[in-house]
């Protein structure tokens, strides 16, 4: 197929500059605060899996409970999540952002002030409708700032947000739990919420004064390095077809909803989100479950399965865009992540065995998200990346908002969670077949 002609500005406003150092100042200067916000977004939302040691001993929150918390988030987050998108693309994402990290340190803070399982399940929900969009319009964000070539890079380093929030989370969670308990009054799990609500808030203005929509609003770019940057995006389009600058091609919810592309990689997300929800609330719990019963203890050995995770992740990220290859890549981590849930079913509760398959699993699943949610924004741009990748997102909450309650239930009617992470892994390896046969190579072609 012959290459679509050079745009006008790659031959004279983008002439002679160096990309290699116009995309090293973009990353610095996007990416550190980017990062930093999606590690306290997980943060916020995990770190009940720490907590739930103090809510079950202060307010008798069993598995089942604390299981349905996590899957009200879920239910909050798929209710307003493509609308949250919807005015993404209307206003722009920083401030979208810096309300949507505004909102949810307030919930978190909320929090503390958990009663009984009503409010428990009231304020998980609540914290699902604040958060609802951040993550698909980070995605839609790095979509203005980087040309496909480059964006499974950024979208493993922005993915770094993940492990480090289990690392630091675990971390940290465990030892204000352990330090502020009974300080003042209040119980170790309300100075968690209390604690770790703050930080969101101060991000959000940081967001308002370091962050812009896209290459054209930023002062700190020279004129010839915003030309080169458009004249990648541009080329982008080009090689996929794409009518106009606007969307068109896949322009709005409805027409994104009739792309059967978008549907297929919807359900693909249905198994990455069952992955996700295992490695990311069930850590604790699996490991508290093999004997681990020290809340300090517990956080240091759920930091372990995170940081392996962080270099699996960067090296295969960084693989999948030097050959320009992403089904396969995501497919196999995803098949390694499969079989150490299975693995992990059958450990009988060995801590060592324990944490060692939680950290395969754990950097399988880093390493397939990365590359997976690089796919989307091949094939979507503008308006329609906005609103493709929020209904890609929402299917695979539904997932997500399922597989903790089934995995509480299970636990809670048979003591374990074995029979749970075998129904899981099932999920991911249905997730793998639909990937392979039915996202095309031919669809994923990119243009460096």
């Amino acid at each position: 197929m012959a290459e679509p002609p050079a745009a006008p500005e790659r031959t004279d406003a983008a002439a002679g500059v160096d990309r290699g150092t116009t995309y090293r100042t973009i990353a610095l200067r996007v990416m550190p605060l980017l990062v930093i916000c999606y590690v306290v977004s997980f943060i916020d939302r995990t770190n009940i899996g720490i907590a739930q040691q103090g809510l079950k001993r202060d307010l008798g929150f069993g598995p089942a409970v604390y299981g349905l918390g996590v899957t009200l988030f879920f239910v909050g987050f798929i209710l307003f999540e493509v609308p949250s998108n919807a005015l993404l693309a209307r206003i722009g994402a920083r401030k979208t952002l810096v309300r949507i990290m505004a909102s949810w340190g307030v919930v978190t803070i909320a929090t503390m002030f958990v009663q009984d399982e009503l409010t428990f399940y009231l304020a998980r929900f609540l914290l699902g409708v604040t958060e609802a969009g951040f993550f698909p319009g980070a995605l839609y964000l790095l979509s203005r700032w980087f040309p496909s070539a480059r964006r499974t890079r950024m979208t493993a380093v922005f993915f770094i947000g993940v492990p480090v929030s289990g690392v630091l989370g675990s971390l940290v969670s465990g030892w204000i739990m352990h330090t502020f308990g009974g300080v003042g009054g209040l119980a170790d799990w309300q100075w968690l919420f209390l604690i770790e609500g703050v930080p969101p808030i101060l991000l959000a203005v940081l967001v308002v004064f370091f962050l812009a929509d896209e290459p054209e609003q930023a002062k700190w770019l020279t004129p010839a390095q915003k030309a080169a940057v458009r004249a990648d995006l541009e080329a982008d389009r080009r090689g996929k077809g794409d009518a106009t600058d606007s969307g068109e091609a896949h322009g709005g919810l409805l027409l994104a909803l009739r792309d059967t592309k978008v549907w297929i990689l919807g359900l693909c997300a249905c198994g990455a989100y069952t992955l996700a929800n295992a490695v990311s609330y069930w850590t604790p719990r699996i490991i508290a479950d093999a004997g681990v019963g020290d809340v300090l203890d517990l956080g240091l050995f759920s930091a372990i399965p995170p940081l392996l995770g962080i270099v699996v992740m960067l090296v295969v990220g960084r693989h999948s865009d030097r050959t320009l290859e992403r089904r396969w890549h995501a497919a196999t981590s995803w098949i390694v992540a499969a079989f150490a849930m299975l693995a992990l079913s059958v450990s009988g509760g060995n801590v060592v065995v324990v944490i060692l398959l939680l950290a395969i699993m754990a950097a399988a699943h880093y390493s397939g998200l990365t590359v997976f949610y690089s796919i989307p924004s091949i094939y979507l741009t503008d308006r329609a990346a906005a609103t493709g990748i929020a209904v890609v997102t929402s299917m695979g909450s539904f997932a997500a908002a399922a597989s903790p309650s089934l995995l509480g239930f299970i636990q809670s009617a048979t003591g374990s969670l074995s029979l749970g992470l075998q129904i899981s892994a099932g999920i991911v390896l249905l997730a793998v077949v639909l990937l392979v046969t039915g996202v095309k190579a031919a669809d994923l072609k990119e243009h460096r």
